[in-house]
């Protein structure tokens, strides 16, 4: 494909992706598309390649049901969406220099050598204390995660556009609420994880509303 045909081909994908404000129940997202749905999340990256994600594929109608009261964002996507995805981020005690999480990626997952393994943990140890400013304050260490957490949330939206496949990113929701039906059901680990954000899939039961955004030189500045 030449250069031109491929930002042509960009900027169709992004100019026709919409937000789901409805979605036909009768119509669901194949295995293969949503597999590489997952692919676009799971290869997204990460501050430090740490992945402080996890994707709960929720597609038990009771349990949907369950979170829907406290979901207003939700509600639409819950009742007719083919595939639901709630997306955990992980909680401080799993992201500290220090932890077995942390030990685990840097040994298993990017295999890093003892010499080089101790060296990216005291960078990463620098990096929350001076750089973040985060060491010691639990709230922002989540929401540390959470940010990266849109990363791949934002790749899914683009695989499913391209695929042809609806969305609706979400943020809607009474967190604490939700979490509680989570733990309850055993879902959510809350030492180790929080909920961040929802995302939902399938096929669109009505037409999108044009769609809306600012020009671009009111959102780009240039300095020379």
């Amino acid at each position: 494909m030449k250069k031109e045909e491929t930002r042509n081909l960009i900027l169709n994908i992004f100019n026709n992706r919409y937000t789901c404000k409805g979605y036909d129940a009768n119509k669901k997202v194949s295995d293969e598309d949503f597999a590489v749905i997952m692919e676009a999340a799971r290869l997204s990256p990460s501050s430090m390649g740490l992945e402080p994600w996890k994707f709960v594929l929720l597609n038990n109608r009771e349990l949907r049901e369950k979170i829907k009261p406290f979901a207003w964002g939700a509600e639409v996507s819950l009742d007719g969406a083919s595939h639901f995805v709630l997306i955990l981020a992980r909680k401080p005690v799993d992201l500290k220099p220090d932890s077995d999480y942390v030990e685990y990626i840097m040994n298993d997952i990017q295999h890093f050598t003892d010499d080089l393994r101790a060296a990216r943990k005291n960078k990463l140890k620098s990096f929350q204390e001076d750089d973040l400013k985060i060491a010691g304050n639990d709230r922002a260490f989540f929401d540390w995660a959470c940010k990266q957490t849109y990363i791949p949330l934002a790749n899914m939206l683009t695989a499913a556009a391209m695929l042809g496949v609806d969305s609706t990113p979400m943020e809607g929701f009474n967190t604490e609420k939700v979490e509680v039906v989570l733990v309850q059901e055993g879902i959510l680990d809350p030492v180790h994880f929080g909920l961040s954000c929802m995302i939902a899939f399938g096929y669109k039961n009505r037409d999108h509303r044009p769609k809306t955004r600012r020009k671009t030189e009111e959102i780009l500045e240039t300095i020379e």
